[in-house]
């Protein structure tokens, strides 16, 4: 009897892989192109928005350049990204900064790569491939070979040949050259491997979440103690990469990479190759581009497993610890409930029979519902207040409190209509250097212009003169301020009766290298100046 059943069934296994459904359906060579367009090895990840935008555009395109509605899929840019999310060829994530984004599964990208290989020349029988399969058969047998003596006798005879070929190279030996087809071949074979590892490593990320999804399950169908539940599935999450095969293996490329050493070696070699005369007549500038960030390629891919391994563990840490397994069996009980009326109910009912149900529950008869209740905590009595009575200020004087206090309106007004006389002094300035100490504090300044500002026969010109200060403590200051004069001593009339082009004037002058009258040395805010 022939294995034709067999066959059959696993063909047909196949062909219920997301792979090949991508490839045999009728808009496969759209969805190729347009996965081919949208997503690049700079880019594998695409904003949700952005894909929308693109696939919508890409079918425009199409259907302008001629292809058929049969030729293109229907719908809009977001329907058709959610249907390809469904057929497994599109995974939708969130970012770190919570925006959506895509990217394609493994079985898309396997699409991918063999649309590539078709779309590529055809490797044929050489010399390099079949040297390339006897140096992989032997290497792989020196490292798998159980029998010691054999192990030491392939190293023996791969050392003497590297030996004889050392020598005879340091001797003067002839350079063997190769041709263009081995070339060829050599960069064929090495672009086909470096074009399957984004494909690798996704599945790598897949077999992870496909691991954390039945822990979720098993969780939640899950019987035993919660304890033990918890013990188990958290030593689960600490070693999820050795739960599948895939996990496995890219635990061992892992160790591999840590290598510093092997990988500058594996830099070193593409630069190298792609230095080759031959290199540049045979690379496309897109394969070179490829070829040279290899290395690059292999860190992304192994950040993105990384952080869907550390995404994956801190889900089912969270599942764990926020897991309440007797709510889930009290909702249990009430669907296991409901399926037994309903049951009950059919046995009798029609097949047309209806049962009216309320989505909204019935309006409550209640006249007030209170909405704060008594919290004790809140209800406490604040804490009895610190006697301080041992920690009294130091009285004031008389003179301490004039010293903070502002202007001395009432004397500076008898003092400025000395210049509204002819014989008075020439200006404001003039007669505060007259003034007695007390009066000649810098905050005095701002009390003969408050004054000339509300004095009818008083004006505040644009010219800017010298305040001599005298602090309480004794030290001096010039102070620059606008120059106050009397109405007749006013050649251009200019008078500044409003308060607010006081303050304007006096934000332009100029007072010890700062702009106005220098106010560190006193405000009035709150009738107060600091001395």
């Amino acid at each position: 009897m022939s294995s034709i059943v067999a066959d059959r069934a696993r063909v047909m296994a196949a062909f219920e892989q997301p792979t090949l459904s991508l490839l045999h359906q009728m808009h496969a060579a759209v969805v190729i192109a347009v996965f081919r367009s949208a997503f690049t090895r700079d880019a594998p990840l695409v904003p949700a928005a952005r894909l929308h935008s693109m696939v919508e555009t890409f079918m425009d395109e199409l259907r302008l350049a001629g292809a058929t509605d049969r030729e293109v899929p229907s719908g809009g840019g977001r329907d058709l990204c959610r249907k390809w999310v469904s057929g497994q060829w599109l995974i939708r994530s969130l970012a770190e900064n919570g925006a959506e984004q895509y990217s394609l599964t493994s079985h898309a990208q396997d699409a991918l790569r063999l649309v590539e290989q078709l779309t590529r020349e055809r490797a044929t029988l050489s010399e390099h491939r079949i040297a390339t399969i006897l140096d992989q058969v032997r290497r792989f047998n020196r490292i798998a070979n159980p029998d010691r003596a054999a192990r030491v006798g392939i190293l023996d005879t791969e050392i003497a040949r590297l030996t004889g070929e050392r020598d005879r190279l340091l001797s003067g030996g002839d350079m063997p050259s190769v041709g263009s087809d081995y070339m060829l071949q050599g960069f064929a074979e090495l672009t086909e491997l470096v074009a399957g590892l984004p494909s690798d490593f996704a599945r790598v990320s897949e077999s992870f979440t496909a691991l954390r999804d039945q822990i979720f399950a098993s969780l939640r169908e899950e019987d035993r103690p919660a304890g033990e539940v918890i013990d188990e599935y958290l030593q689960r999450a600490d070693t999820l990469e050795e739960a599948t095969q895939e996990g496995r293996a890219f635990m061992g490329a892992f160790d591999l990479l840590r290598d510093q050493a092997l990988v500058d070696q594996l830099r070193e070699d593409i630069t190298a190759l792609l230095d080759h005369p031959l290199a540049e007549r045979i690379l496309t500038v897109s394969d070179r581009s490829e070829l040279r960030g290899t290395v690059s390629l292999i860190r992304q891919g192994m950040s993105r497993v990384i952080a869907e391994r550390a995404r994956a563990t801190s889900a089912l840490r969270e599942f764990i610890i926020t897991h309440d397994l007797t709510r889930d069996r009290e909702l249990d009980a009430v669907l296991r409930a409901l399926e037994t009326e309903t049951t009950a109910w059919m046995r009798s009912a029609g097949p047309q029979a209806k049962v009216p149900v309320d989505l909204l529950p019935s309006e409550i008869d209640a006249a007030v519902l209170r909405e704060r209740f008594h919290d004790a905590g809140v209800s406490v009595p604040p804490p009895p207040l610190a006697d301080v009575s041992d920690h009294q200020p130091d009285e004031l004087s008389m003179r301490d409190l004039m010293t903070q206090g502002g202007p001395s309106l009432g004397a500076l007004k008898s003092w400025l209509e000395q210049l509204e006389m002819p014989s008075g002094p020439a200006s404001g300035g003039a007669l505060f250097g007259g003034l007695p100490d007390p009066l000649r504090r810098p905050v005095e300044i701002f009390g003969v212009l408050h004054l000339a500002a509300n004095t009818e026969h008083l004006a505040i010109t644009s010219t800017v003169e010298a305040y001599q200060t005298v602090r309480p403590d004794g030290s001096r200051r010039t102070l620059f301020a606008p120059q106050v004069v009397g109405s007749a001593d006013n050649p251009d009339g200019t008078h500044t009766g409003d308060e607010d082009e006081l303050l304007a004037v006096t934000g332009t002058t100029v007072g010890d290298d700062s702009a106005g009258v220098d106010t560190t040395e006193g405000d009035q805010t709150g009738g107060r100046q600091r001395a």
